[in-house]
């Protein structure tokens, strides 16, 4: 007889129960959608050094605002739009995929270019989800128009874009009255 408290010695190894031994557990198979993506743009302009008229900014002309430089019409909203749209594809970005270097984009308008980046997205087997884009500028002001240019974004990238604007209160370039920048982001959702 055993004293409680007292210390056994385990069995001899021959003497121990063995578990039997089990497979790790495997995943099971289940038939995932395919997962959206997500794209973030930029784009800056400054404004005409030459006091050029004739903005366009989220598809939007301004004609008694100056103009902003660039290689098309500098619309800072719809090429950011563009950008991040071709970024959450995969495709590139806007520089390397429509840009200076290709003179076919030369004085094209903002909507040209986003409507190709759309088409290219789609081409890669995604469908464009939606864009938000969010203009940083002292002028024009876009809220009274905001509707009007969510209206030609979306005809554009053929799918919902919508559209806010903000100052950087008096800092930076946009601040200074320097330029206008704007920065977007973009879903897509691969096809099938």
């Amino acid at each position: 007889m055993t004293e409680p408290n007292a210390r056994q010695d385990p069995p001899p190894a021959q003497e121990q129960e063995q578990a039997p031994a089990q497979a790790p557990a495997q995943p099971q198979a289940h038939a995932q959608a395919p997962l959206p993506r997500t794209g973030i743009g930029v784009d800056v302009h400054a404004f005409d050094a030459t006091g050029r008229l004739g903005l366009h900014l989220a598809g939007i002309h301004f004609p008694d605002e100056v103009a902003l430089a660039g290689h098309s019409d500098g619309d800072a909203a719809a090429h950011a739009a563009a950008d991040a749209l071709l970024v959450a594809a995969g495709v590139g970005d806007l520089g390397s995929v429509l840009g200076t270097a290709d003179e076919r984009w030369a004085g094209a308008s903002g909507s040209e270019i986003l409507t190709e980046a759309a088409r290219q997205v789609r081409a890669a087997g995604f469908e464009v989800g939606n864009v938000a884009v969010q203009v940083i500028g002292n002028r024009p002001k876009l809220a009274p128009h905001r509707e009007r240019a969510q209206e030609l974004l979306s005809l554009a990238a053929g799918a919902p874009v919508t559209v806010s604007a903000t100052t950087t209160d008096a800092l930076g370039l946009t601040g200074r009255g320097e330029g206008i920048a704007a920065i977007a982001t973009a879903l897509v959702i691969p096809q099938g």
